[in-house]
Formats: C-alpha cells, sequence, structure tokens
C-alpha cells in the first residue's frame, strides 16, 4: 500500500510539475517575445482573454507540484532512509529549495503583479485612463518570471538526477551545514535580485532568453561546485 501510495504521490508531482514548467517556459520562449512583436491592440485583448487561463493553470499547477512533491519527500525519506542525508537527500533539497523559491514566486509576486496587468488592460479597452503602476507591475512580474525560468534549469537536474547521480560519497555533519548555508546564501541573492530594483547589471541577462538561460546553467554549475566542495 506505501507503494501506491508513493507512486500515486510522484506521478501528481510530475503531472502538476509538467502543467507548471511547460507553461512557464511557454510564457517565456514564447508569449513574451510574440508580445514584443504585436500590435497594441492585440497585446491587449491576450491579456484579456488569454493570458489569465494561462495563469490560473499555471499557479495551480505550481501549487500541485509542490503540495505533492513535500508529501512523498517526507513519506520516501522517512519510510525509506529513516530521514539520514544521504546524496538522494541533498540533491532533492538543492531542486527543492530552488522549487519552493519559484513557488513563491508564483502566487506571491508573478500573479498579484499580473493582476495589476490584467486589470489595466481591461479597463483601457473600457476606455479608461492608462494605470501608471502597470508598466512597474509587469517589470517586476517579468523578472520573477525570467528567475524562475533561470531557477528551473538546475532544479530540474537535480530532481532528475538524485536517483542517478552520486554526487558525494559521505557527509559529515559539518559538510552538510556547509553546503545548506551556502547554497541558501546563493539562492538567496539570485531572488533578491529579481525583487530588488527593475534595472541594473545583475538584471540585463534576464532581459533576454540567452541570458536567462545561459544564468540558469551557471547556477546549475556552481551548485554542483558547492556540493563537491562541501560534501567531497
Amino acid at each position: 500500500m506505501q507503494d501506491l501510495v508513493l507512486m500515486l504521490l510522484r506521478f501528481l508531482h510530475f503531472l502538476f510539475g509538467i502543467t507548471w514548467i511547460g507553461l512557464l517556459y511557454y510564457f517565456n520562449f514564447v508569449q513574451t517575445p510574440f508580445f514584443g512583436e504585436t500590435e497594441p491592440a492585440v497585446r491587449g485583448g491576450a491579456i484579456q482573454k488569454l493570458v489569465p487561463r494561462a495563469l490560473w493553470w499555471f499557479r495551480w499547477g505550481a501549487m500541485g507540484t509542490v503540495i505533492f512533491g513535500l508529501l512523498y519527500l517526507l513519506m520516501w525519506w522517512g519510510m525509506r532512509l529513516q530521514f539520514a542525508m544521504t546524496p538522494w537527500t541533498v540533491a532533492i533539497f538543492t531542486g527543492g529549495l530552488m522549487g519552493l523559491v519559484m513557488w513563491a514566486n508564483v502566487w506571491f509576486v508573478i500573479w498579484p503583479n499580473q493582476k495589476v496587468v490584467i486589470a489595466n488592460a481591461v479597463s483601457m479597452a473600457g476606455g479608461a485612463a492608462a494605470n501608471p503602476a502597470a508598466a512597474a507591475s509587469g517589470r517586476r512580474a517579468a523578472l520573477a518570471s525570467r528567475t524562475n525560468t533561470l531557477f528551473s534549469i538546475p532544479m530540474l537536474f537535480f530532481m532528475g538526477a538524485a536517483s542517478h547521480y552520486p554526487l558525494f560519497t559521505e557527509a559529515t555533519p559539518g559538510g552538510i551545514t556547509g553546503w545548506l548555508v551556502v547554497t541558501l546564501i546563493v539562492i538567496f541573492l539570485v531572488e533578491a535580485n529579481a525583487l530588488i530594483g527593475t534595472q541594473g547589471a545583475t538584471k540585463k541577462p534576464l532581459d533576454s532568453i540567452a541570458g536567462t538561460i545561459h544564468s540558469g546553467l551557471g547556477l546549475w554549475i556552481l551548485l554542483i561546485v558547492i556540493i563537491k566542495v562541501t560534501l567531497g
């Protein structure tokens, strides 16, 4: 029975995760470039009709991914590993920490700011003046969305590699503490870049798809180096 529950939780985690990340990539790789090339009337209509529907699946995909993922993690970690810190646990925690930050971005940064953008598009379609706050809200949502795309690259690697790639052979308590502290600092700095300010040298990579992907690959390599240095 436990194996069946674990299988179902993992399946649901994957199903919701594919929905979430698939829409994240759609927003960043397809919709954003399209909006930059199309006419204001077409863009305004899409923001009113298309974006709210996509965002509904997007945010609830994120919610389901986190809920079922945490349930699976707690069951597997306790039943199979007795809450020991193993290479599997470190990999899952590394990816999971980024996943939790991405979930928080969806619900507390992207969605609230996109609501301002959507409401502005609806109001303008009705003849009202533009909301001056809409542009800033759109920029903040865009930075958080690009940061989630950046995070998704190492996040997906560590989630997928957990059962296949031995990141280290043996961990000491001091090594675990070092890994966790340094990893949290790095993730915090990347997230702070999305939440503080709207322009600057550290934001320029997020303004392009190539820059976002390259930054994600760089973070992936950095996190592997942190694990190797702190845990051997």
